[in-house]
């Protein structure tokens, strides 16, 4: 097994062909979300790849026809009810206190009976007052904790209007009370993980089952077992001194030239493990967002360039006036091929299907 082979792999796996929207979730388990259009959110970047005439916008339009939940798994996203279920209820780290215990109770019988609300809606009801958000500001405190209890599976995103959350009551079966039952959930989320980002070099890995403390809080104290228990039991192997991961019975196929280009969001599970995206194709890619402007190498949201196996380098898109702008740049230099040239430019007729502009 080589590099090339691991290469291969992480994008034949990941790139798989087209299929329906809940298809897709399915495979994917997970859908990491992020805020910032640049050109589009980092979901519907995501899906447009794997999805059958994917249109930005269309998770959140049909989120409500979907078997998938707005939730922590390793990050904020999209999950589907199967890997939902898997790590709820997952309560707290501490229990409410007396009074917020009350708030929460009164909070969730409104909820039930009116079916879905608006915080707008709950804070005119109760007008609890204000706390100050994690971003330093000062946010309503119904709205404060309807993210709290969303978190802790009381209540879900039933949908978004206007981008502001929906919430509804959310029942979920019982926390299977042996040790058994734990670690086979654990074992499950932990697949979930490299389904969707092998092959993971042992480093990733835990990096990843470590963050599953935001999917169970309450069996963060199991993490480092769940860990040891992936090591044993997943196919593995030593790849020029680093020891990769992967799911039982992968399909390593002979490395090919599949002539298509790509433009991946920075999110993407091609290129989402930063270690294991310098191992691969050798070089640092970050996403800089939020690095100051006069500091930025790649730009604001730089969107990673793959070109058959190789992520070569990366555009920044935007659309202005209703027309698609591109800057691509490039590690090397630009494959002076006709075939390249080509494929550039159909993945940027793609994206202006994608995002319904000229």
């Amino acid at each position: 097994m080589t590099l090339d082979d691991l290469r291969h792999y992480a994008v034949t796996r990941s790139l798989f062909t087209p299929t329906t929207l809940q298809r897709a979730l399915d495979k994917l388990g997970f859908v990491q979300a992020d805020p910032i259009r640049a050109p589009a959110r980092a979901q519907d970047l995501t899906l447009r790849h794997r999805v059958t005439g994917y249109r930005a916008g269309d998770l959140e339009r049909r989120y409500a026809e979907l078997d998938v939940h707005e939730d922590f798994f390793v990050n904020y996203g999209f999950v589907t009810g199967a890997v939902q279920a898997l790590m709820h209820p997952r309560g707290g780290a501490t229990p409410w206190t007396s009074g917020r215990g009350r708030h929460v109770r009164t909070l969730l019988d409104f909820v039930r009976t009116r079916g879905s609300v608006h915080p707008r809606e709950v804070d005119a009801h109760f007008a609890h007052g204000s706390v100050t958000n994690y971003w330093g500001g000062s946010s309503s405190a119904t709205t404060h904790l309807l993210d709290a209890m969303h978190y802790r599976g009381l209540l879900r995103i039933a949908r978004r209007e206007g981008g502001i959350r929906i919430y509804a009551a959310h029942e979920h079966q019982a926390v299977p009370r042996s040790a058994t039952d734990r670690r086979a959930r654990l074992d499950a989320l932990v697949d979930v993980i490299v389904c969707k980002y092998a092959p993971l070099p042992a480093a990733s890995l835990a990096v990843l089952v470590r963050r599953l403390r935001y999917a169970v809080p309450q069996w963060t104290g199991e993490l480092t077992a769940a860990l040891q228990r992936a090591k044993r039991r997943l196919p593995h192997a030593d790849v020029e001194g680093v020891d990769w991961y992967w799911p039982e019975e992968p399909v390593f196929t002979v490395a090919g030239n599949d002539d298509v280009v790509r433009l991946l969001a920075p999110f993407d599970p091609v290129v989402w493990d930063r270690r294991r995206f310098e191992l691969l194709w050798g070089w640092a890619y970050r996403f800089e967002a939020y690095t100051p402007a006069a500091k930025r190498q790649l730009g604001y949201y730089a969107l990673p360039l793959l070109w058959r196996d190789h992520v070569i380098g990366w555009g920044n898109v935007s659309v202005k006036d209703g027309t698609l702008h591109s800057d691509v740049g490039y590690i090397a230099s630009q494959p002076r091929s006709r075939v390249f040239r080509r494929a550039l430019e159909e993945e940027l007729d793609r994206l202006r299907i994608f995002l319904g502009v000229k």
